[in-house]
C-alpha cells in the first residue's frame, strides 16, 4: 500500500482502497471513504512554522495556492501533477460591527471569507484538489450534481487548465443564476434535470458509474482534502492559536467533514493541542442533520450508526413528499452525502448543530454586509447561528468566533435585491430633489 491511500471511515470495516479508485465507495460496506495517509512514510512538519516562509511566495505557484502552500498535509500528489489556479488566496477579517449584531465582545468575531476564491466561493479549495486527482488518473471527464457553486467552480477549472470536460447537473429552477452563467460562460456541458439537488445528485452518481465520468461532488474525499485548508488559512490568521469556535452552514456537509479530518490530523500530529468546537448551521427549510442530530439524538458512536434511525427518517420525508425550500440555495439540501462524516467531526470536537429561518439569515447577511464584506444568503447562516447560540448562553461572550463565509454576495444578487428593496430612495431627475433626497436619507 502505498503512503497515500483511500480508507472506509467505519472502523468496523477499515477497508482500505487504491489511491486511484474512482469510485468512492468502500467495496466492502459500501460506506464513505477517506484519503488516509501513513505519517510514518511522509515528510510531516515539525511546527506551522514551516509553513509561513510559503505564504508570501508568488514565484512558485504552490506556493501561491492557500491550497497547496499546506501539502505536506494533503501529501497525496507530486508537486508536478498539482492542478492550481490560485486558489485559497482568501482572508480572515476582525467583524467588530457584526460582533455586536450576534452579541460577541469586540475583538472576538471573525470572518473567514472565501468569496474571494476564483470562481467566488469555497468549493475551489476542494476543486484543486479533486481535478489534481482527476489528473492522476486520467480522467478525461467530470461531473457534478449542483445548486450552483460546485458547478462553477468545476466548470472554471475544467476551462481555465483544459484538462477535461465539464458536466453539471442542476435541478430545475433551483439555481442562483449568478451561479448559473458561471458554469455556462466557462463552457460546461450544463443539464437541467426535473426535479432538485437530491434527484440531480442521485442522477449523476448513477450516469457516473456508467459513463465512467470523474464524479467531482464532496462524496469524492479529495475535495474533502482541499477543503481542509480553510482550516490551516484560519489557524494561520489566529497565529496558530485555535478560535473558541468555528462556525459553517450546513448543506451537503463537506466542510464541516474536511474540518473535523484536519483537525483530528492537526492533534495526531502534534501540531495542535485544543481543539475548537464546531458549529453546523442548517436553514429551516432543509434542516436534515438538525433533525437527527439534536431532535432525535443520532450520534457518531464509533461508527456504529443507528441506520435504522436514518432509513425511517427519509423514509418519513418521502411519505410527506418533503423537499428544501430556503432562500439560502446552496444549502438547500435534504439528503447531505456526508452525514457519516459530519457525525464524526462533531464527535471529535464536542460540536453541535442548529437550525435558523430565512428571515435570520437575511438579517444576518444584511449585517455583514454593512460590515464590509458581501455573501450569498448560505454563508450568513454562520452568523446567524452564533446570534442564535450567544442568546442561548452556549457561545459566552468573550469566546473567540470564526464563521465561514462560503461565497461572495454576487452569486445570488436577486436574493441581496430583494431583501433592500425598499431601501433604494425614488427621486425625480431634477438636482433640487435629488439633493433634498440626499440631505433627508444622509
Amino acid at each position: 500500500m502505498d503512503a497515500a491511500f483511500q480508507r472506509c471511515i467505519f472502523p468496523a470495516c477499515g477497508a482500505s482502497v487504491p489511491l486511484r479508485d474512482t469510485v468512492f465507495i468502500c467495496p466492502k460496506c459500501g460506506g464513505l471513504l477517506d484519503v488516509a495517509y501513513d505519517w510514518s512514510r511522509l515528510a510531516v512538519p515539525k511546527s506551522f512554522g514551516d509553513f509561513e516562509s510559503r505564504a508570501s511566495g508568488r514565484g512558485d505557484p504552490l506556493d501561491f495556492s492557500g491550497v497547496w502552500r499546506f501539502r505536506a498535509l494533503l501529501p497525496f500528489a507530486a508537486a508536478d501533477k498539482i492542478v492550481t489556479i490560485g486558489e485559497g488566496r482568501t482572508i480572515l477579517l476582525r467583524a467588530d460591527a457584526v460582533a455586536r449584531y450576534v452579541g460577541l465582545a469586540e475583538g472576538c468575531l471573525f470572518l473567514q471569507y472565501e468569496g474571494l476564491n476564483p470562481s467566488g466561493s469555497f468549493k475551489d479549495n476542494g476543486m484543486a484538489a479533486a481535478l489534481t486527482h482527476a489528473r492522476l488518473v486520467g480522467a478525461r471527464r467530470a461531473a457534478c450534481a449542483s445548486t450552483g457553486n460546485t458547478s462553477a467552480s468545476l466548470a472554471l477549472f475544467a476551462a481555465a487548465t483544459g484538462l477535461l470536460r465539464a458536466i453539471v447537473f442542476v435541478g430545475s429552477g433551483k439555481i442562483a443564476y449568478g451561479k448559473l452563467a458561471q458554469a455556462l460562460d466557462h463552457g460546461a456541458l450544463t443539464l437541467q434535470i426535473a426535479g432538485d439537488f437530491d434527484d440531480a445528485m442521485r442522477r449523476v452518481q448513477e450516469v457516473a458509474g456508467k459513463l465512467g465520468l470523474y464524479l467531482v461532488n464532496s462524496v469524492n474525499p479529495f475535495r474533502l482534502e482541499g477543503q481542509k485548508t480553510i482550516i490551516y488559512r484560519v489557524l494561520e490568521a489566529l497565529d496558530w492559536q485555535a478560535p473558541d469556535w468555528i462556525v459553517v452552514p450546513g448543506g451537503n456537509l463537506g466542510n464541516v467533514s474536511a474540518f473535523g479530518k484536519a483537525l483530528g490530523e492537526l492533534a495526531e500530529l502534534g501540531l495542535l493541542k485544543q481543539l475548537p468546537r464546531l458549529a453546523v448551521i442548517n436553514a429551516a427549510g432543509a434542516n436534515t442533520f438538525y433533525e437527527l442530530f439534536e431532535r432525535l439524538g443520532l450520534r457518531w458512536k464509533s461508527g456504529r450508526l443507528d441506520k435504522d434511525l436514518i432509513g425511517g427518517f427519509y423514509q418519513d420525508m418521502a411519505n410527506q413528499g418533503k423537499r428544501a425550500a430556503t432562500v439560502a440555495s446552496a444549502i438547500e439540501i435534504n439528503h447531505p452525502v456526508n452525514l457519516p462524516k459530519a457525525l464524526r467531526a462533531l464527535d471529535r470536537t464536542n460540536g453541535l448543530v442548529r437550525e435558523v429561518t430565512d428571515q435570520e439569515i437575511l438579517g444576518a447577511k444584511a449585517h455583514v454586509g454593512a460590515g464590509g464584506l458581501g455573501c450569498e444568503p448560505a454563508s450568513a447562516a454562520s452568523v446567524a447561528g452564533v446570534k442564535k447560540l450567544r442568546g442561548e448562553g452556549v457561545i459566552r461572550i468573550g469566546e473567540r468566533v470564526v464563521c465561514i463565509l462560503t461565497g461572495h454576495a454576487l452569486k445570488d444578487p436577486t436574493a441581496t435585491i430583494a431583501y433592500h428593496a425598499d431601501k433604494a430612495v425614488q427621486t425625480a431627475n431634477d438636482a433640487e430633489q435629488i439633493i433634498r433626497a440626499i440631505e433627508t436619507h444622509s
